[in-house]
């Protein structure tokens, strides 16, 4: 394997993401700087990312530990990365220039699921304390614009629309609540048992909701939601007899390929399933190399003497699709691996990964840039990773 030089965000007293200016972070490989095109076609580089910055925040100055990364959201053109941290913060940076570019603070209410609106400047995100509204404020001057109120138990999902300012929130209360940013009452209201993820396809014209306790996908026309859901996928019946442990729980992620046609439903057990999302049919069982994630699963509880199988703290999902849709990076203990959609599972529908992409530390959240060749992974430390040009 080709090597790529790493560069290293070191934490200091100056590091901004310590809530301090810095005036540089000695970035030596960037987008714009790169010999490879960000524009290439994915196929001819999904082989060859590497991890080319790693940003690392320092033990806080009170003694506690370093915070976990919880979520991780590109804007529209992908230029801004943003983080929301156990720590309370929101951090924003630039990706062309691989630097950090602002801090933003929510120690009163609590942060996570931190999401851009259609505008870089303006943010959605769920509380953790006080109560359990929807923050939406401008990240240039860190001022509330309004809150979205009415979910009475913790939020286990947000999702913007891709054409608009509407989203969705999923929530423990078993609600399913449709905003628009520009007003602070809910325009829709579906009653579900623990809907907990949802995910509009590319379009923007249907949607889909999650239910692990129920095994269940149920998809709603975004228009006619209030007739109730036009498909249900039984993901029992499509996926339990590879996976029966996670046919029912520990889902993780729900996303629709930007072609429409199938669905990613990541789960923290030993695979993800990709379904046909016409029929709801198992295309393919993506299988992991190293096992289970250490997150929780949106919704779960935290089970002290077993069950959670690791840390009590959340995540947006260790699996997304590739820019152009053909390829699903999964996060392992050590790096990331890569399946490619349009490989011939076997008669048991398991796909295994095409490729490996190596790192020394576990990527359990994990999101490609919608624009370039680019991607990141977190746990306690946020990397980077490009495509090497000279592989």
């Amino acid at each position: 394997m080709a090597s790529t030089p790493m560069d290293l965000d070191l934490p200091d007293a100056s590091s901004p993401a310590n809530g301090t200016p810095s005036t540089s972070l000695n970035i030596t490989r960037t987008l714009g700087s790169s010999s490879l095109p960000s524009t290439t076609a994915v196929t001819d580089v999904i082989a060859n990312y590497r991890p080319t910055k790693l940003f690392r925040r320092d033990e806080m100055k009170d003694g506690r530990p370093q915070p976990y990364i919880l979520s991780l959201d590109y804007d529209d053109p992908g230029e801004l990365m943003m983080t929301s941290e156990s720590d309370e913060t929101i951090q924003i940076y630039r990706v062309r220039d691989g630097k950090h570019d602002k801090q933003l603070l929510s120690k009163k209410y609590g942060v996570k699921l931190a999401k851009f609106t259609h505008h870089s400047s303006s943010i959605i995100y769920a509380s953790t304390k006080q109560n359990d509204a929807i923050r939406y404020l401008t990240t240039h001057d860190n001022a509330f614009i309004r809150y979205f109120e009415g979910h009475e138990a913790p939020v286990t999902c947000l999702e913007m629309h891709p054409g608009n300012d509407d989203f969705i929130s999923c929530s423990k209360d078993n609600t399913v609540r449709l905003w628009n940013a520009g007003t602070r009452n809910h325009t829709g209201l579906l009653y579900l048992g623990m809907p907990y993820l949802a995910a509009y396809d590319p379009s923007g014209q249907i949607f889909a909701i999650a239910s692990p306790p129920g095994g269940t996908v149920l998809l709603y026309d975004h228009r006619n939601f209030d007739r109730g859901p036009f498909s249900e996928f039984d993901i029992v019946e499509a996926c339990g007899g590879i996976d029966p442990g996670y046919a029912l729980q520990g889902w993780t992620k729900l996303e629709f390929a930007n072609d429409g046609r199938s669905i990613l439903l990541g789960t923290k057990g030993g695979g993800h399933f990709l379904l046909d999302s016409f029929n709801g049919s198992l295309k393919a069982y993506l299988r992991k190399p190293d096992g289970r994630s250490s997150r929780l699963a949106p919704g779960e509880e935290y089970v002290v003497n077993g069950g959670s199988n690791g840390v009590n703290v959340e995540g947006s999902g260790d699996c997304c699709l590739s820019q152009d849709g053909r390829f699903v990076f999964g996060g392992t203990k050590k790096g990331v691996v890569v399946w490619d959609t349009l490989g011939q599972p076997g008669e048991d529908k398991i796909l295994e990964p095409v490729h490996t992409l190596e790192d020394t530390r576990e990527a359990a959240v994990v999101a490609a840039n919608p624009r370039f060749n680019f991607l990141a992974t977190a746990d306690k430390e946020l990397v980077f990773w490009l495509p090497d040009p000279h592989a």
